[in-house]
């Protein structure tokens, strides 16, 4: 079996690379120049794993079970009846039901009324269950995903867990992470931070974190050449303080609140990820009409970001891809009698025909947009691997690589060169490619993992 698997990888290496080099000279440079050094990288971040406190996670494992069970009788007074909060037929009765919540937030499944996380945001503010009922979501897949999970994936022989990392599996280029995936652990509440707490460098060594600061909006920045947010980017300003100054009419050098900022912060990353009005209502609590007319307004400042991702769109609708800084292609297809017919319409058509189908067409387009920036997102961290690899070997320097995480690389470091590797870290991820705006990497380093961030 082994022997027959190398023998026609052998045949067929030479034959997929014919292929790939009919395609351009970008795809074989970035299969030479990235994928296949990170190969070997990968496999030993895998080998070595991350060193998991498990005396840690039982203990914070009884603490989260006495929050649940505090959360579910208060979920149960605040509905004024019993219900069982883990069953979607009894919560969907409840809220629609016996609470008369607006239906209209939801749709019908074949047990009764969706509940999933979007529902659920639209009602949070309808009844003071559903909040509660959300955060009980939110600990109880917690607890069950990652502080009971992980103690039963250590190795006994190392201590360690050891994840794969899935090097050609996500359509934008990213590595994803499986058994356990430690790229999913959420930290945006308390609990999900501190499970961060648990993962430990080699006894008597440190965790150093090295994350890419806002590298997605750089990327756009890049890609689109808007001029405003390069000069921000380049002069070192707040790029979220200038967006909120800007779409709030307020004077350069005018003072931004920080929920002034947080608006400014949430519409430059949801422009990326193609937000609309409604969403940005949601997320911001500003009127639907004042959504519309601050995304109205973020076009009218920034006409290269929108002119960008409208180009991509019809590239991708044009011939039936995008690419990435370093070439790396997202195909798309679309059906010929659908989107297809639109390429060269006026963008209100395209609009418009797009508001009347909706659906996963609609999502492929804004997929299309956001790809380049993804994809060379994942570019940037994955060549910056293969060179800080490289570099942690030829400096000698006691470190290694431990996990990378969306924008962010994990390393163990012998304390004595913690500053050394610091350094070292951020230089390379840094200039691991030169756009026209600066990229910028946080570091920071502790005992174990959230002391680290």
């Amino acid at each position: 079996y082994c022997g027959m698997d190398v023998h026609v990888t052998r045949r067929l290496a030479p034959l997929l690379r014919a292929q790939l080099e009919e395609l351009g000279p970008q795809l074989p440079q970035l299969l030479d120049r990235v994928e296949l050094p990170l190969e070997p990288v990968l496999a030993l971040m895998e080998a070595t794993g991350i060193r998991i406190d498990t005396a840690y996670l039982a203990e914070l494992s009884s603490e989260l079970g006495q929050t649940l069970q505090r959360l579910e009788a208060e979920a149960k007074a605040a509905a004024g009846t019993e219900f069982n909060l883990a069953s979607p037929k009894q919560l969907g009765e409840l809220l629609f039901d016996t609470l008369g919540l607006d239906r209209k937030k939801s749709r019908k499944t074949k047990t009764g009324w969706s509940t999933d996380a979007a529902v659920l945001e639209k009602l949070e503010d309808a009844h003071p269950v559903v909040p509660l009922v959300l955060e009980h979501r939110t600990l109880s897949k917690l607890k069950s995903t990652y502080v009971d999970a992980l103690p039963a994936l250590v190795e006994p022989e190392t201590g360690r867990v050891h994840t794969d990392f899935n090097q050609a599996v996500t359509a934008t280029g990213r590595l994803s992470s499986s058994n356990p995936n430690l790229q999913n652990i959420p930290v945006r509440t308390e609990f999900s931070r501190r499970i961060r707490k648990a993962f430990l460098p080699q006894e008597g060594w440190q965790l150093i974190s090295a994350d890419y600061s806002q590298i997605e909006l750089r990327i756009l920045t890049h890609l689109s050449g808007e001029e405003v947010l390069v000069e921000a980017y380049r002069s070192g300003d707040d790029v979220h303080a200038l967006t909120a100054r800007l779409l709030l009419d307020k004077a350069t050098g005018e003072g931004v609140s920080a929920d002034e900022r947080r608006l400014g912060k949430t519409i430059n990353f949801g422009v990326i990820y193609g937000m609309g009005a409604q969403r940005f209502a949601r997320e911001t609590g500003v009127g639907q009409a004042e959504a519309k007319e601050f995304l109205s307004r973020y076009k009218q400042r920034y006409p290269k970001v929108f002119a960008f991702l409208e180009l991509q769109e019809r590239l991708a609708l044009s011939r039936g891809y995008v690419e990435t800084i370093l070439g790396r292609r997202r195909p798309f297809a679309f059906d010929p009698g659908g989107l297809g017919r639109l390429l060269g319409k006026d963008p209100l058509e395209i609009d418009l025909e797009l508001a009347r189908r909706g659906g996963m067409e609609a999502q492929q387009l804004r997929a299309a947009a956001n790809a380049p920036i993804q994809g060379s997102s994942a570019d940037i961290i994955k060549l910056a691997m293969v060179q800080l690899h490289r570099r942690l070997g030829e400096s000698g320097l006691p470190a290694r690589l431990l996990l990378q995480v969306h924008d962010e690389l994990v390393l163990e470091c012998n304390p004595e060169a913690i500053e050394q590797v610091r350094t070292l870290t951020r230089e390379t991820m840094e200039h691991a490619v030169e756009l026209s705006v600066p990229l910028v990497v946080d570091t920071g380093s502790g005992a174990n993992w959230m002391d680290a961030k």
